[in-house]
């Protein structure tokens, strides 16, 4: 049985919210390009699309959108670290020169440390406090600088970067800007230890601590340059492991009453300066384009 032909439906004479109207032709059909059509994909999407309409930041930019959030505080926030490492040891080392008010947050320190010390009374925490202290020597924390360094070197030459031997010399480097970082200033600072007895003629003195110092940059470059060829659960991995044990030697310098506490955070801050430049800078080149084979 046959039908009667259906009138065949014309096309809606309002416009998309968003988009210009599309031109026609005499069979009543849309042209499917055009100005107008391209238009229309870039800002305004008819509402029958998977995405639903969208909208440029600019009504006279088409296809232009907002930047991806988070990207912009990120980038501004970076210049703020460095500026709070520098005012905090400006601060700590004018109170020292000037034995400031500051200071008192050493003595109220010790005395804090000093009182839970004996109500514990625990021998492990003693021991503890003693282990992390030597981890900041330099027959402990500088062969790890330079183990890292080398093992750093062997991991980019088997991925073929171009220069791959530039870890070993940067920790050498290392190794030997730690006495220049802190021994000019235990000698300029002269600061009596906690105890309160006067300097010997052998002795530098307390400020800035120079395990500390070790331990931050001793670990912490030694994590930096493996980071640069490990997968992102081995980098935050590596960060882990060089704060803990940076905070653990300070804290446990401390504990022990072999620093006050100034002068673990004026090595903090002062490692922490040469970590977050040596983090921006450039050590090793691209991969290139030949990756050696494994055992090569």
């Amino acid at each position: 049985m046959d039908s009667e032909p259906q009138p065949r439906a014309e096309p809606s004479a309002a416009s998309p919210q968003g988009a210009a109207p599309r031109e026609g032709r005499e069979d009543n059909q849309a042209v499917p390009y055009g100005a107008v059509h391209t238009e229309s994909r870039s800002t305004g999407r008819p509402a029958h699309t998977p995405r639903d309409a969208r909208n440029g930041d600019h009504q006279g930019r088409p296809g232009a959108l907002p930047p991806a959030p988070g990207r912009l505080p990120r980038v501004l926030a970076r210049p703020a670290v460095p500026a709070v490492l520098v005012l905090v040891l400006l601060l700590v080392s004018w109170q020292v020169a000037a034995d400031g008010p500051l200071l008192e947050l050493d003595h109220w320190a010790r005395h804090a440390v000093r009182e839970i010390r004996h109500a514990l009374h625990s021998t492990l925490l003693n021991h503890l406090g003693k282990a992390f202290s030597d981890l900041g020597g330099g027959s402990v924390a500088v062969p790890v600088l330079l183990l890292g360094g080398a093992v750093a070197a062997r991991r980019e030459f088997r991925a073929g970067f171009a220069r791959w031997w530039l870890p070993v010399p940067v920790a050498v480097l290392t190794a030997g800007l730690i006495p220049l970082l802190v021994v000019p200033a235990k000698a300029w600072f002269a600061r009596p230890g906690p105890f309160g007895l006067p300097l010997a003629a052998d002795q530098w003195g307390w400020y800035p601590s120079g395990h500390t110092a070790t331990a931050t940059l001793g670990y912490g470059v030694a994590a930096l340059l493996l980071a640069r060829t490990a997968a992102p659960r081995g980098r935050r991995a590596l960060a882990a492991a060089a704060t803990l044990l940076a905070a653990g030697v300070g804290l446990g310098l401390v504990w022990s009453d072999y620093h006050w506490l100034l002068d673990v955070v004026a090595s903090w801050c002062l490692g922490g300066l040469v970590l977050w430049t040596l983090a921006r800078w450039p050590l090793t080149g691209r991969p290139s384009g030949h990756r050696r084979r494994p055992g090569r």
